[in-house]
């Protein structure tokens, strides 16, 4: 079955949605923006907000739906390339990369809801990356250790460093935080 093309209208009123969420982050903080304020920014009517997403943390997920999609295309190549079994855990750099890119919306976002739902739609994702590469292997995960334990454990361990290393400035490169991330969890595996 042929997947159907997006309307460009539909994905220009998003993206204009998506662009005036970013923008009202920057300028006010989450928590202080209502739908109206995102509606007036984009120029677009409330119903046609509602005809595309339920509220602000719905644009806000659906946001980050962006983010699922480059991992998954660089992890993709990475595979394809033979890569996979040098760097088993290929999400790391390119997650690194795109949080230091978008370092500022971290910032204005640290402490709110909005924050909260992207570090959950974020570590939600990573999940899923861990989960499907740990299928590959044989057994339940390392030293009989149930396979969901493994996964909350690196994904865990990666969200603490990433959120300790942007509150720090994100003054080492991405890298060398990858390269750091993935010798000590590799010990594990």
């Amino acid at each position: 079955m042929a997947k159907k093309p997006i309307d460009r209208r539909v994905a220009r009123t998003r993206g204009m949605l998506h662009q005036a969420l970013l923008s009202l982050i920057l300028e006010k903080g989450y928590e202080a923006i209502s739908v109206e304020d995102i509606c007036e920014r984009a120029n677009i009517g409330r119903s046609t907000f509602y005809a595309h997403f339920t509220s602000k943390d719905d644009l806000k997920r659906s946001g980050l739906e962006h983010l699922r999609r480059e991992l998954l295309k660089r992890h993709q190549s990475t595979s394809t390339s033979g890569q996979a079994s040098a760097q088993p855990l290929g999400f790391s750099l390119a997650m690194f990369e795109h949080a230091r890119e978008h370092m500022h919306l971290y910032r204005a976002l640290v402490g709110s809801k909005g924050g909260a739902i992207a570090l959950d739609t974020i570590r939600q994702t990573l999940c899923d990356f861990v989960r499907h590469e740990l299928a590959k292997t044989e057994g339940k995960g390392a030293n009989g250790v149930p396979r969901e334990f493994v996964v909350q454990h690196i994904v865990g361990a990666y969200m603490a460093v990433l959120t300790w290393w942007l509150d720090g400035g994100a003054k080492l490169p991405p890298e060398r935080m990858d390269t750091m991330f993935q010798s000590l969890v590799a010990k594990g595996l």
